[in-house]
């Protein structure tokens, strides 16, 4: 049996997924039993875990929304993960309808639940695509199908860049999806940082899992942003960028996060 090209081996319940731990912090269903167990051994470790994914999606669709206002009608959500009530398009047409998104993840039980419950929605496509490969990302016919790459796309690598290591270089994928991008496209991003607190219990428990945890610092987050002007206010926590309200601001940070735009 394949499924999406990949033979069913690689599907992996045995080991915590990244995808999956963060559905079970936010109060998904999509997860097992082992990804439970990582779950519940982060918030043990830190007890703000589960408060900093929250934060953390709250900030992708403060940033969804706000660059489908600035005029951007496409998106690649690359590690997007299982689907989570509001889904990134849903978000995004409640600003303009029509909005057309492309779902990139590298966990065949993820493409295969976004498969499910995402058909019928119209304009949305669901890759099972690696970051490693950002070239696989781009010429994808299921990303193609969606993403005109002739037009500005808001590219979104939200808690996704921490589970590359250092010797993976992410920085190239990244810039060589920047540079697959015209003038006038958005960066959303978000990462893990250590700079808040020691992040050594949490990256213990991502030790067992299929990807390893790399926090990086304010300094080399931001090199993830060479090539874009940052869109005010900057590269913050999460939970200070453009909250909704006040005391949002004051909600544990989740890690830095930031848009940016790709000038001309």
């Amino acid at each position: 049996m394949r499924q999406h090209g990949l033979p069913a081996p690689v599907i992996d319940t045995g080991r915590p997924h990244s995808a999956r731990i963060y559905d079970y912090l936010l109060g998904g269903k999509d997860n097992y039993r082992v990804d439970e167990r990582a779950g519940d051994a982060l918030v043990a470790a830190a007890s703000q875990e589960r408060a900093g994914a929250r934060a953390n999606r709250a900030f992708l669709e403060r940033a969804v929304r706000h660059v489908v206002a600035a005029g951007v009608r496409q998106i690649i959500d690359i590690g997007a993960g299982l689907p989570h009530h509001p889904n990134v398009h849903e978000v995004a047409r409640a600003t303009a309808p029509g909005v057309g998104v492309a779902y990139v993840d590298n966990d065949p039980i993820v493409i295969a639940h976004a498969d499910a419950l995402l058909s019928g929605s119209g304009r949305v496509g669901v890759a099972l695509a690696d970051l490693r490969d950002p070239h696989g990302i781009v010429e994808h016919p299921r990303v193609r199908d969606v993403i005109d790459f002739g037009r500005p796309v808001a590219l979104l690598l939200v808690s996704v860049l921490h589970f590359l290591s250092r010797a993976e270089r992410p920085e190239q994928a990244v810039a060589a999806l920047r540079d697959a991008l015209v003038a006038g496209s958005c960066l959303v991003l978000s990462h893990a940082t250590d700079d808040f607190a020691d992040c050594s219990a949490a990256q213990a428990v991502y030790a067992t899992a299929t990807t390893p945890l790399t926090p990086r610092s304010r300094h080399e987050i931001a090199e993830f942003l060479d090539g874009f002007e940052l869109l005010e206010p900057g590269l913050v926590p999460v939970s200070s960028w453009r909250p909704d309200a006040p005391y949002a601001a004051r909600t544990p940070a989740g890690g830095y996060g930031a848009v940016a735009r790709k000038a001309g």
